[in-house]
């Protein structure tokens, strides 16, 4: 099964990066991460504090605001992708995660695939789809190796 890891940094160095992590923690897990055959995709954002946010009302006014996020200092820095057996197993990969360290912390959701059968009792679940690709699906080398900033 798939899941998303949305990897949020508490807070930003002078650079815009993730203080908690060295590159080195980075590399390590982006390392793991390829040996276990469980990669589909991921990437790092450019500049944490680097964003725009857009939103439209119930009118269709557009309003734009600098930053990433109005309400709250946590910053998303990256996600990953990763194809494992349930969520346990992404829940284990999401702590030995650089990006949930200090502040951090790794925001853990399946990903729906729509064209899945559905399980019984689990209609409208997006969590309840059973993804048909093992591990051979994660030969995917698109994720940059450095996921938090």
């Amino acid at each position: 099964m798939k899941y998303m890891l949305l990897i949020h940094s508490g807070a930003v160095d002078e650079q815009g990066g993730a203080p908690q992590c060295t590159v080195e923690d980075w590399m390590a897990y982006d390392k793991d991460v390829r040996d276990a055959g469980i990669l589909v995709s991921g990437e790092s954002l450019a500049d944490l504090v680097t964003a725009t946010t857009v939103r439209v009302s119930p009118t269709g006014e557009r309003t734009v605001t600098d930053g990433p996020f109005a309400e709250t200092r946590e910053l998303l820095g990256g996600f990953l992708v990763i194809d494992v057996p349930d969520l346990d197993a992404a829940l284990d990969w999401a702590a030995r995660c650089p990006g949930a360290r200090d502040g951090g912390s790794v925001v853990v959701r399946p990903v729906a695939d729509f064209g899945a059968p559905e399980d019984s009792g689990h209609s409208g679940d997006s969590g309840a789809s059973r993804d048909s690709q093992g591990p051979e699906a994660s030969d995917d080398s698109s994720g940059s190796g450095d996921f938090g900033g």
